[in-house]
């Protein structure tokens, strides 16, 4: 989209960075021994779809996404595939018990950004406003108390299990309530009875990082987040 400004797609590439780089350091903390590839092969993965996704988008793959819906669901797919190999490997499963819960709940800072970055789109008409924090998206609140949850709930002084909990559903509600309203409002289900403009920003880069990456990074640290937080401990445990 040639008329959005060169600061809102720049703000973006860097929130993308950023997830990348949590997604990262969590994955390193995660991977004490020598022999441990994980990290490398996750990260070499994630740069790979993130290429491939950025060029599929430059060489306008998704212009006619009516015509062909089925071209997105390689966007959404591929990383929800992968996340659900993670979680039925018990090797990998093994692996996410031992990601920093701290860091997985600070990565939702990035939220905030995602938020204001929405929010700019909407003065472009590419995404429709009520589908920001002036509408019914409260996902903004989920990324300003991210640091409160991190330091209170998961934090190495102070801990609540309950509470830990309590915020991972919310926040992962306030999410799929985002995901679930955007993909309405897509041109696939667009009625402009509910939604004045469609959301047409995701299929252009580099905003097709958003449900192709950044989103998945952040379900899948709340799926994470929560694996621990289930997972039968003795009381001295740390988690």
């Amino acid at each position: 989209m040639e008329n959005i400004p060169n600061y809102v797609n720049i703000t973006f590439l860097a929130v993308v960075v950023t997830t990348l780089g949590f997604l990262l350091y969590a994955l390193v903390i995660a991977s004490p021994e020598n022999k441990n590839y994980t990290p490398i092969i996750v990260f070499t993965f994630a740069i790979a779809w993130l290429f491939g996704l950025s060029t599929l988008t430059r060489y306008h793959y998704f212009d006619e996404i009516q015509d062909y819906p089925i071209r997105f669901l390689w966007v959404i797919g591929i990383p929800g595939l992968a996340i659900l190999l993670a979680l039925v490997v018990k090797k990998s499963r093994d692996f996410i018990l031992r990601m920093p819960i701290t860091t997985l709940t600070y990565l939702h800072i990035i939220r905030v950004p995602i938020e204001i970055i929405l929010w700019w789109l909407t003065l472009y008409e590419v995404f429709p406003q009520i589908l920001t924090f002036e509408g019914i998206n409260f996902d903004i609140l989920a990324g300003i108390s991210a640091p409160f949850a991190g330091v209170f709930l998961v934090g190495l002084r102070s801990k609540s299990r309950a509470g830990a909990v309590i915020w991972n559903v919310l926040a992962l509600g306030l999410a799929l309530n985002l995901g679930i309203h955007a993909l309405m409002a897509s041109p696939f289900f667009f009625d402009p009875a509910r939604y004045p403009v469609a959301n047409v920003a995701v299929f252009s880069f580099p905003f097709v990082l958003l449900p192709g990456f950044v989103v998945p990074v952040i379900l899948f640290s709340h799926i994470a987040s929560l694996i621990q937080l289930f997972r039968p401990l003795p009381e001295e445990e740390d988690y």
